[in-house]
């Protein structure tokens, strides 16, 4: 039989991308449309106590413009929502610079546009403030979120601090980052009668559902279909349900017309999240011969004054490695900016700060960082005493070492040059929580004509879901690839939880796996329950399905294919599954940067990038690669580029765009080499052994190319990014 899982099949939806005929949300045709556009706040902190739209309103082409004084009610949904304690537009209260303030609607985008700079609203202002650095005081532990306690205490850390032979006390900062995906969000709202379809850019279609359907007055759950085929990026941006989505409804709802509204790049700065500005302090303490004696780890993270949420995790910190006393605590400041959210990879600013501090225990204990992290390896989770499921780790440091020849360097800081430029060698572990979450349900349809057509509301948010389910679903089935499709971003399918959290795989690959096996027991069912078949009589269990053929085990010569099977039967075979939680599962690696940094200029280029990674059971290289090539992308610009700067008087992001905010492009990338061990994960048996990966391969390597600029220049950088003037 053809080995379809583990085959590097090019992606399905590839050709519809770059031909220009996959339907994005904002693509929707729909005759009749009338765009919207947000109106935002000029300040941070106050209320409003007037505004006159009355220019606007005579503006041509414009249909209305809501403000808080006409805005439908909308109730605060529950679901997963990050609307947490007020929708825009319903009050006059102001929370952050941004916030939407009117809802311009109009006959055409350029008239909506216009009338929003004709509306005058003013405030009644207070100082905002907008820094970690000055609510340090102030700092609370929120009570426990999504990814569980923000503190945990397991030994003495004192203790374990005190027994160290060698310590290492330094404190990080990370800047606010913002997600820029190519494609802004986006929605589209058309009302028939008491039901409306969304066409929403989503990363979660059916937390969107729940909470569009929470949100406005008697409206059910089933009357709330969202579509979201494609998308163009996401990064966590479209994860949470925001509160354009909501609004964009209401006003639809409100004229009895389809409304379309795309944020701007610059209200993408503030209406859909980003990552929070982080403080990071490390204590670490260990024995001279490199034992972790003990680790406390204390961050501070933005959050605004009216929700609380961290989702910059330091999970890793927790159970990486074996360490017998350890103080992890998430701690919040409320500034007056707009809403954190997740960014991929969550656990990125924890393990920049643990993998850095690492980095410096490694000098402090002349001791090679590889050999550091080997001496503290783990095979249990520290916190239960139970067995990971799967974890080759010790193995990703050693192919991963060779891959990059880590035993040619020399450790010692300014050692290694060309020339008068620089070189630095710097590595990580990679490490990032995947599962725990609700999961997902799928169903497949077989027709007469031996095709399958499979189903679940999930997302392909560019990671390759249409094609690793499409593979699922045709080895399963046992049918040719071409023989099989796969249909998401629709929540007429089976319902799927967000495509977030590393969670995709391992839900909706497992839901695929079920129902597809249900399909398949069916078809044998009714071919060894056939007369005709000259598969009648045989146990089911002796029969297997491969390249469009059912065969009996043993008997090669005695098969039938499944297209004739299915034309005689006469009708469709159809399984259903309902979502079963994914259980938990931990993503690792080691990852290996190489620096070139120009002592008169003070420049950074990454030169060479390396990662070893087990993910469990590999089901499509190439997908799997451009995962952790991608990773690598937005390490470097973690690194090096990336922070978002805002006016410290007036709390409003200084440069919305992206000739501002500084991502990397092609000319800052070097040669990336991967590896995957392709180990299956016998905890993830339902997805085929295949563990979630995507966001592992961002979380070690920033430190690696933070590792490796020390070890050129001889200079510890602890306030990212990395820029000339800091290294000068």
């Amino acid at each position: 039989m053809s080995r379809i899982v583990g085959s590097p099949v090019p992606r399905i939806d590839g050709r519809a991308k770059v031909t220009g005929t996959a339907t994005y949300a904002a693509d929707a045709v729909v005759g009749g449309t009338l765009h919207g556009f947000l109106a935002t706040s000029t300040v941070a902190r106050g209320r409003i106590t007037g505004i006159d739209t009355e220019e606007a309103e005579r503006s041509a082409g414009v249909v209305a413009v809501f403000t808080h004084r006409n805005m439908p009610r909308l109730t605060r949904p529950t679901y997963l929502s990050y609307l947490k304690s007020s929708i825009p537009l319903q009050e006059t209260d102001i929370h952050h610079s941004g916030q939407p303030v009117a809802y311009v609607v109009a006959g055409t985008l350029e008239q909506a546009q216009h009338a929003a700079t004709l509306i005058d609203v003013s405030y009644d202002t207070r100082r905002p403030r907008s820094a970690v650095a000055d609510a340090l005081d102030d700092a609370f532990v929120p009570p426990p979120g999504l990814a569980g306690p923000n503190e945990t205490t397991r030994g003495d850390v004192a203790a374990g601090l005190a027994d160290a032979d060698v310590s290492v006390d330094v404190t990080y900062t990370t800047p606010m980052h913002h997600h820029n995906p190519l494609e802004p969000s986006t929605t589209t709202a058309v009302w028939d009668g008491g039901r409306v379809t969304v066409y929403e850019s989503a990363q979660g279609g059916h937390a969107t559902r729940i909470c569009v359907s929470e949100a406005l007055e008697d409206l059910p759950l089933g009357n709330v279909r969202v579509l979201s085929p494609f998308l163009g990026g996401g990064f966590g941006a479209k994860g949470p349900v925001w509160p354009h989505t909501l609004l964009t409804a209401a006003v639809a709802r409100e004229l009895g017309r389809p409304v379309k509204l795309v944020l701007s790049r610059a209200q993408t700065f503030t209406s859909n999240g980003h990552r929070g500005e982080a403080h990071q302090r490390l204590r670490i303490g260990a024995r001279r011969d490199g034992t972790l004696t003990a680790i406390d780890h204390v961050s501070t993270h933005q959050v605004t004054r009216t929700e609380q949420g961290i989702f910059s995790t330091s999970h890793s910190t927790r159970v990486l490695y074996a360490c017998p006393h350890v103080h992890v605590a998430q701690r919040a400041v409320r500034l007056d900016l707009s809403a954190p959210s997740f960014m991929r990879p969550p656990e990125s600013v924890g393990s920049f700060g643990l993998e850095s501090a690492l980095d410096e225990l490694s000098y402090a204990l002349d001791m090679d960082p590889v050999e550091l992290r080997l001496r503290n390896h783990t095979a249990v989770d520290p916190e239960t005493g139970e067995p990971f499921g799967s974890r080759h780790l010790i193995e990703c440091y050693r192919r991963g070492a060779a891959m990059f020849r880590w035993s040619e360097r020399d450790p010692r800081p300014r050692s290694m040059r060309d020339g008068s430029t620089l070189i630095g060698w710097g590595m990580a572990t990679a490490a990032h929580t995947t599962g725990g979450r609700p999961g997902a349900g799928a169903r497949v349809v077989l027709s007469t004509a031996g095709r399958a057509v499979v189903q679940a509301g999930t997302h392909d948010i560019g990671t390759g879901t249409y094609t690793v389910m499409t593979q699922i679903a045709a080895q399963t089935l046992g049918l040719d690839l071409d023989d099989v499709g796969f249909e998401l971003g629709d929540t007429d399918y089976p319902f799927a939880f967000m495509s977030v959290a590393s969670a995709t795989v391992p839900g909706v690959g497992a839901a695929v796996a079920r129902a597809c096996t249900a399909a398949r027991r069916s078809l044998i069912g009714i071919a060894v329950a056939d007369p005709r078949s000259p598969l009648h009589g045989v146990a089911a269990e002796q029969v297997t399905a491969g390249d469009g053929i059912l065969y009996v085990t043993g008997e090669p010569r005695r098969r039938e294919r499944i297209r004739t099977v299915l034309a005689r039967h006469g009708r469709a075979v159809e399984a259903t599954t309902d979502p079963v939680p994914i259980p938990p599962g931990y993503s690792v690696g080691a990852e290996f940067a190489e620096v070139r940094v120009d002592p008169r200029t003070g420049r950074v280029r990454v030169t060479r990038m390396a990662g070893a990674y087990d993910a469990g059971r590999v089901l499509n290289r190439r997908t799997l690669r451009s995962q952790a090539l991608g990773g690598a992308v937005c390490a470097v610009g973690f690194a090096l580029t990336e922070h978002t700067l805002v006016d410290p008087h007036r709390a409003r992001v200084v440069h919305p765009n992206l000739s501002g905010y500084l991502v990397p492009v092609n000319a800052d990338i070097p040669r990336i080499q991967t590896v995957f061990l392709d180990e299956p994960d016998p905890v993830q048996q339902e997805a085929l052994g295949a563990r979630g990966f995507g966001e592992t391969p961002g979380t070690g390597m920033t430190a690696a190319i933070g590792n490796a600029v020390y070890h050129a220049t001889g200079r510890r950088i602890r306030a990212l990014p990395i820029t000339p003037d800091k290294l000068l």
